[in-house]
Formats: C-alpha cells, structure tokens, sequence
C-alpha cells in the first residue's frame, strides 16, 4: 500500500547534509542528476574521486556456476527486486560495481508492482507514493532519492492528491465483534500542504491544538533514522502532547495503516517517519500507477549495466568462516560475490542461511532478532465504467475510517476486521488537464489475519473471498457520500481481491506481513559479515522510503568501505 535512511556518516555530515542522506560516501553527498557526482564549489577541498570499477574478479570456486550464462562472480548480489534492491543495485551499478539482482518471480517490484488480467492493469501495494514534495522543495527525502538514483523528476511523473480525510464514527459499526459507532462522526481533511491539518485539529479539537503544534514541532525535530535512538513507544510519546484519545487514535490510524510493523503502537522514530511522510510532505501518484516507477528503474540499472535474472531465485545462502561464500540458485546453480543485499525481510533471510561448514553447529545468533510480523491485509478492487465523481466519490483521494471508540491495530481473531481500514480512489489525484484514467477505480483495504487464510481448500478459500469482497466493499460506503441505489453494482466492470494468502505467495513475506518484522534492524546488520538487509526489515517503508534503504546500504555498507 504504502507507504522512509540510515545514518551512519560522521556527525559533522549530519548537520550538513540531513538524516536522509544515510550512509552516502562523502564524494556522493551532493551529486546531482548526471553522468558523475559535481565537485564541490571552491573554497573547499575538491571531493573524493569516484570509487573506479571494481578489479576483475577473481575465479569462482570450483563446481560454482550460473545458469544461462552470467558471471559465476559477483561483486555484489541481491536478492529481490523490489523497490530497495533496485535502488540498491542502481546505486552499485552507477560506481562501476558487477551487480545482479536475483529475483523469484516473473516482475519487478516486489510489495508494489502490478499484473495483468482481461488486458488490464491492476496495481498492487501502491496507493499512493509518500514523502511526495512538489518542484522547488530542497533537501527532502524525494530530491535526495533523484539525486542518487541520477532520475530527472519528471521521469516519475508524480501527481499530488486532491485531499484526504480522516473519519471516525461514520457508521453504525460492525465488523469483528460488531464495533460500536464512536459518537456523530468526526472527520480530519488534509492535503499535501500541512496547514490544513493544523486548520482541521484547531476546528475539530480546539482544546488540543497547542499541544498539537508541540507535538508537531517535537517531530520535525526529530532524528526518526538516528542509529542511536533508543526504542521509545510512540503512543507515550504523543500522549505527553495530546489529551484526547480521540485524536491521538486519528493521528495514529494513517500512519500505522501505512507503515505499522506493530501491533497497538510503533516506535517513536517509526512514527516520526511515517508523520513526516504523510503529513508534512504529502501523497502523489503517475497517472499510470507503479509501472511508471518501475520502467524508470529498470531502465536506469539496464543502463548502467547490472545483471538481472527473474524466475530465479535464490534458495539457500552458504555460510563459511562467517560470511556468504556462495548463493544456491532455485535452478540449483552457484553464485558468489564479495557483499550480498538481502531485500525479501530478515526472517525470510534468515531461514536462507546453511553453515557449510559444520551443517549441525549453531552459527552466532543474529544481532538483532527478528520475528516474522502478524499484521497483513484483505483488498477489495472494483474496476467502474465511470469515475468515482460519477457516484458521488470525488473529492476525497484516500480515506482512512474507524467505526469504534478506539482504533485497534491488532491481528484480527477472524478472516477480517471490518472496524477500521483505508480507501483508495486512483482517479482522485491531481493529474494534468485533459490526462484521466480510463476507468473509474475502487480499492479498499483492512486488516486480516493469514492464519485464517492460509489452510483453507480452493473451493472454500475462493467462496470466502467472494463472502468478504461483498462485505468490504459494502462496509467501506458507509464513510462515503451514498451513491444512488444499485449505482455501484451497476458500474461496476471488473473485480479482484488479495488475501494474505496472496501477499505470502507472490512475495514470500512470512505471513503475508506487508510490513514485515515488528522489530527494525537499522544498520541492515546479519549473522553474516557480507550479508545486509535492506527494505521494510531496516525500518523504511513506503516507496520512496524502501529506496533510500537500498542506497544507504550500498554507500554505507559497500562504497564507502571500498
């Protein structure tokens, strides 16, 4: 759906240069768009050179070899193609390292990609790109992503939301336990522009909205991707500013739908991240959807010659005198490389590394452990022969509802929880005049639990899906304007849904976990020495922010070491 890196230069760079610059080698801080990092202006000490190609490789082991004919031998590899380990093997590239991206199944992406059915095109994951910042903005997380990436901003075509809101209380509940309406209904609208946040909170919640502003200002001036930090819970934290449940539960629900690794509450850092992302910069979308992102990616580390091989994944991760000596292949080849990215989640890397050397001997445990997530999602998608305007759906770009007197973010006891959750509509951003989508779009999200999904036989599995499409679908307009009797049944064209069965098969996140572990590991750091993780598992999430992960482990971990 969503929706951000690491810090770990020295800290007289941190006050030049911004936490989202996380572990970029010096000669890399301020290069912009182009063939090659732009020196420093005088008078300051001309910048590093940039790191030359990697010397020729040596010889694989004996018995080592790929499938298809690619290099046996990798300077660095990485598993998955997703939005990290593409911007990770981009990064890589760029600096003349032998690169290859190794991934399972037949598209890039990972949790945002998309598929194809009837000769359409459904999104998947992307509701919206966060950290969204328009033309002029500097230092944000979005320019600091083009710049290390080399991509002109108008490649990703980015439109901004119209506006959302946050309602709760509209409803005369339901869902899991039949959740209590909470009172009349309150509702907080915002846009990419924060002052009308603040103007909703000071409407809505008068009493609150000094403490408000307090707490805003404790997040701006908040460190969220500091290595340093210290656990601290957020809900504690914003309750030191904020006295109405009320609000803080409203505050809260976006920012966990869209991030929240975490059942009930969410590190402070996580939500300092996610409040940033969401509130003080903003939402955006290409017309058409992730592909844009994803064409953009492909093309530039094709361009700068990485490797990339899809439908091949890799199934086991040899481990000797502490570090990866070799991947397994899904086609049963060998691979090496001197470092090795991991984008597919810690326990899922985890569950990949083999001791070669004594296969019956416990390896060091792994510096910080981490369990799969609990938390997944069912999403119901209506594809309409008309625009959400059409019905009475035209102002709002996603709307985030809860139905009972407080928001739970937990693992629901049945399929799904009904009482809270997201909608989407794609046709309601910003898109330039006389540019529309073809189709009018309906998705809504909310919490599920894969246990209750996994087992079932196909016959039950596929009748459950229809049983709880019908129920979403209906659930989700009782936090919209009512459309005409059998208005939408009418317009409807095409449907589909996911399932946390469907998250765990095609992305293999444990689960079905979107979010993956609730327990972030910052420095990407493995059991292994040459082995790093980087993605939603590191602590960033959303697109811009899965990105920014896989640079700051290639710079930190691999460029700036070299």
């Amino acid at each position: 759906m969503a929706a951000a890196q690491l810090w770990v230069a020295r800290p007289r760079l941190r006050a030049q240069n911004g936490p989202f610059m996380a572990g970029l080698p010096d000669h890399a801080k301020n290069t912009t768009p182009g063939p090659a990092p732009a020196p420093p202006p005088a008078p300051p000490p001309p910048a590093p050179p940039v790191p030359p190609p990697a010397p020729p490789a040596p010889p694989p082991p004996a018995g080592a070899a790929a499938a298809g004919g690619a290099r046996a031998h990798y300077d660095a590899v990485i598993i998955g193609a997703g939005m990290s380990g593409l911007a990770a093997g981009i990064r890589l590239a760029h600096f003349g390292r032998r690169v290859c991206i190794f991934e399972r199944h037949n598209a890039a992406g990972g949790l945002n990609s998309f598929y194809s059915r009837d000769g359409r095109k459904f999104d998947v994951g992307l509701h919206a790109m966060t950290n969204y910042t328009p033309p002029g903005v500097k230092g944000s997380p979005l320019v600091k992503l083009l710049r290390q990436l080399r991509i002109d901003r108008d490649e990703f075509a980015l439109c901004g939301q119209r506006q959302s809101r946050i309602t709760f209380g509209a409803g005369a509940g339901g869902g899991e336990g039949g959740g209590a309406a909470a009172g009349a209904g309150v509702s907080l609208r915002f846009t990419n522009d924060f002052a009308v946040l603040e103007s909703e909170v000071a409407q809505k919640f008068p009493a609150q909205i000094d403490g408000f502003r307090r707490l805003a200002a404790a997040v701006r001036a908040h460190d969220g991707v500091s290595l340093d930090a210290r656990p601290a819970p957020a809900r504690a934290a914003v309750r030191a500013h904020i006295g109405d449940p009320l609000l803080e539960d409203m505050l809260f629900c976006p920012v966990m739908y869209y991030g929240g690794a975490q059942e009930h509450d969410m590190e402070f850092a996580q939500f300092v991240i996610m409040f940033k992302a969401l509130f003080f910069e903003g939402f955006a979308r290409p017309l058409d959807g992730v592909r844009v992102i994803l064409r953009v990616l492909l093309d530039k580390y094709r361009r700068a010659g990485g490797e990339r091989r899809m439908k091949c994944g890799v199934k086991k991760i040899i481990a000797r005198a502490g570090r990866a000596a070799a991947l397994v292949l899904d086609d049963g080849a060998e691979v090496t490389a001197g470092h090795v990215i991991s984008s597919i989640g810690a326990p899922e890397t985890e569950a990949l590394i083999a001791n070669a050397e004594s296969p019956d001997a416990d390896l060091p445990p792994p510096p910080l452990p981490a369990p799969p997530g609990r938390l997944s999602y069912v999403e119901t998608i209506s594809v309409l022969d008309r625009e959400p305007a059409a019905l009475g759906w035209g102002g709002d770009t996603i709307v985030f509802f809860n139905d009972s007197p407080r928001f739970t973010y937990a693992r629901p006891g049945g399929q799904a929880d009904l009482r809270s959750g997201v909608i989407c509509f794609p046709n309601n951003f910003a898109y330039p005049a006389g540019r529309r989508l073809p189709e009018g779009w309906l998705r809504c999200t909310c919490l599920a639990n894969y246990d209750r999904w996994a087992g079932l036989p196909e016959d039950a599995y596929r009748a459950d899906k229809a049983r709880w499409f019908a129920a979403i679908t209906r659930n989700a307009q009782r936090f919209l304007p009512p459309p005409p009797p059998g208005a939408l049944e009418a317009a409807t064209v095409a449907t589909d849904m996911f399932t946390p069965r469907t998250i765990a098969r095609y992305t293999g996140r444990a689960a079905g976990a979107i979010y993956g572990s609730p327990v972030k590991n910052r420095r990407g750091l493995t059991r292994l020495e040459n082995l790093h993780l980087c993605g939603a598992d590191q602590g960033f999430l959303g697109i811009v922010g899965a990105m920014l992960s896989g640079i700051s482990m290639a710079n930190y971990h691999i460029l700036q070491k070299s």
